[in-house]
């Protein structure tokens, strides 16, 4: 049975159902729970959040006072009573494939359905999409690499869309590597979803041209930042943040960039942290006009353009998705070829990979999965599948693997 209470009268062992008030005013990501943790209901009795539902059938009551008794305060549950509560524990990789993937797909007609609305001139309400940010933070906080690797491998007819659901990850899992708390965090996720709404305000020959924009044709796209703005700032619930990364994630640290010309810390963090989100699943893409570049020869030169990003945030952004991210194919010292499934958490040159051919013998060898902080086998280096020959190295890695 449902009920909505006071705040102050929650207590530990009750079923949160929903919770009043802005969602990005609330103290957690989750929205339905059972409140089991102590420091969990702290946080919810200092937050601004001024009442709750609860589902009396999944949970403990409130505490009924006789009649004309004053009420007396709910006496505690034991932490014995209580279940422990559910946390997100990190996944191996293939394990959260068959989810991330599904996600991809659910979070594609979303977003299109979002971006469809914006170009018909109607205001983005940005708490509908709460619930994609929510379920992208989830996923991550699972494992990273699973749904930002899926969602680099988007076809050119869905990169506008997909584009925003992968940087809305990134910016999630370059929050936690930066050590936002989770209201910043979940900000940032949002911002990433709505950093490009602006293109839905561009002429379609123009977004989808095939081929390299003419000079008067790129001066048209560098509008969308400032198109997106405004279009944010006539929905309803875009925080500042989200709207500080739609203007102004194609500025430079070095002031070159646009529209504003902002330089140093006159870029908000967020858009700094945007501006790597958004050209790193840029040029790993297939676009309209130009063909993917490789994930890690992607960080590579990324790394050379000396004055585009931040160096600190640039750094944090490399551990997220690793020295060598998911789907690089890898030379070890042994000899064989392995493409990269899977990141370690603290080990950025020893991932797990998946053997498969040896360069001795020219032949493919039986696949093995190794973990590579566990092996006397290292990287070497990294190879083009092209000069292999190699054109199904993604079924190496997009598999769900549960084991």
């Amino acid at each position: 049975m449902l009920k909505k209470i006071p705040t102050s009268q929650v207590r530990l062992g009750m079923f949160i159902q929903a919770l009043d008030g802005p969602w990005l005013s609330h103290p957690f990501w989750k929205t339905k729970f059972l409140l089991g943790d102590a420091s969990d209901l702290e946080a919810l009795l200092r937050s601004q959040v001024p009442a709750v539902w609860i589902d009396a059938s999944k949970g403990v009551d409130v505490v009924a006072a006789p009649q004309g008794s004053p009420v007396a305060a709910p006496a505690p549950v034991s932490a014995a009573a209580v279940p422990p509560p559910v946390a997100s524990v990190r996944v191996p990789a293939g394990a959260e494939m068959e989810k991330a993937a599904a996600l991809v797909n659910r979070s594609r007609q979303q977003v299109m359905n979002l971006f469809g609305e914006a170009r018909l001139g109607k205001a983005v309400d940005a708490e509908q999409c709460l619930p994609l940010v929510e379920e992208v933070a989830s996923s991550v906080a699972r494992n990273p690499s699973a749904l930002i690797s899926l969602a680099r491998l988007k076809t050119k007819d869905d990169y506008t869309y997909l584009h925003s659901v992968a940087v809305c990850a990134l910016m999630v899992s370059l929050s936690r590597q930066l050590g936002l708390d989770e209201a910043q965090t979940r900000e940032a996720g949002l911002a990433g979803l709505l950093h490009d709404v602006g293109k839905m305000m561009m002429p379609l020959e123009v977004l989808n041209k095939p081929g390299q924009l003419t000079d008067d044709e790129f001066t048209v796209m560098r509008t969308h930042p400032m198109r997106g703005f405004e279009a944010l700032q006539d929905g309803s619930a875009v925080p500042a943040s989200a709207l500080e990364v739609c203007l102004h994630h194609h500025e430079k640290m070095d002031g070159s960039g646009y529209p504003h010309k902002q330089a140093g810390e006159q870029i908000s963090l967020l858009a700094r942290m945007g501006a790597v989100c958004d050209v790193y699943d840029a040029i790993t893409s297939n676009r309209p006009y130009k063909n993917a570049w490789d994930a890690a020869g992607s960080l590579q030169r990324m790394a050379q353009w000396n004055g585009h990003f931040d160096p600190r945030i640039f750094q944090a952004f490399v551990k997220c998705v690793g020295i060598y991210p998911v789907g690089t194919l890898v030379k070890l010292h042994s000899g064989r070829l392995a493409v990269v499934v899977d990141q370690h958490a603290s080990n950025l040159v020893a991932p797990t990979v998946k053997v498969f051919y040896s360069t001795k013998s020219q032949m493919p060898i039986p696949v093995e999965l190794l973990d590579l902080t566990r092996s006397t086998d290292r990287i070497v280096g990294r190879e083009a599948p092209g000069d292999w020959g190699f054109k199904n190295l993604d079924e190496f890695w997009t598999q769900a693997d549960k084991h």
